[in-house]
């Protein structure tokens, strides 16, 4: 039987979603060598035959960052504009970035019914297959200015959810949430110096679920319970998961070998 590290070792289909925090400085402003590097990380792995689906928050940041904002807008409609504008920048600078590596990229912005329509989800899988096979990096994110669950903290709700609904939509064999956070904690370490990284979780139990904080960054939507809930939907679809410190985009080099990093959420193997 194969371990959860050959199964790291031998993932062809990858999800890798980037939190706000990892794509901002505290400003709100753009993190430009950060992205240059995600980008230089994940054209290598397309370049060695993996497909890649990257999966990206960031749009209400980098938003509030052109428009010189300080704080993140109060009103639905305010983030829905700020979306608007940050979506448009983000992509500018994917495409700029992914194509000094040799790679193209490719938009895909969705809404929860996808997963609830037949017809529609058919027509994402199609999509995603399809541009994966032509070598594009598909770049994801809900379509804020249309959908409101993002900014409402409904259906979706956050990009951790979003990703994993992905991961399940092509059958991806890992998804790796690179945050601002090394992993999966005993405690919160914020308040615990005795709080200990946990290296594996083999089930996503109802006192794990308690126990986990629902804060997130200013300029993020996510906590680790949002992950947690995540972990749990993509360990039940068979699916490996990773949270770790997307601090260094390299460290998915390290992830993909097995190393211990971060916190590793097996997907179930079945009989």
């Amino acid at each position: 039987m194969q371990t959860a590290i050959s199964r790291l070792k031998q993932s062809k289909r990858i999800v890798v979603k980037v939190g706000t925090s990892s794509l901002t400085y505290s400003t709100g402003r753009i993190h430009l060598r950060q992205i240059d590097l995600l980008a230089r990380v994940l054209s290598d792995l397309r370049h060695e035959g993996r497909e890649v689906v990257l999966v990206t928050s960031g749009a209400v940041g980098v938003g509030m960052g052109k428009l010189g904002l300080a704080e993140k807008p109060k009103t639905l409609r305010e983030k829905q504009a700020a979306s608007a504008i940050g979506q448009s920048e983000l992509m500018s600078i994917y495409g700029k970035l992914f194509s000094e590596y040799g790679c193209d990229v490719a938009q895909i912005l969705l809404t929860g019914s996808v997963m609830d329509d037949p017809q529609r989800k058919e027509n994402a899988v199609t999509t995603f297959n399809t541009l994966l096979e032509w070598g594009i990096i598909p770049i994801v994110n809900e379509n804020d200015a249309i959908s409101t669950e993002e900014l409402k903290f409904g259906d979706i709700g956050d990009n951790d959810t979003l990703s994993a609904m992905v991961a399940k939509l092509i059958q991806a064999d890992l998804l790796i949430l690179l945050s601002d956070i090394d992993g999966l904690y005993s405690a919160d370490p914020r308040k615990d110096e005795n709080a200990q990284l946990v290296e594996e979780v083999d089930e996503i139990t109802e006192d794990l679920l308690q126990t986990a904080g629902s804060a997130g960054t200013s300029r993020g939507t996510g906590g680790m319970l949002t992950k947690l809930t995540a972990a749990k939907s993509i360990m039940e679809a068979g699916i490996n998961m990773v949270i770790a410190n997307g601090q260094n985009p390299g460290i998915v080099y390290d992830i993909i070998e097995g190393k211990r990093v971060g916190t590793l959420f097996k997907g179930r193997i079945s009989d």
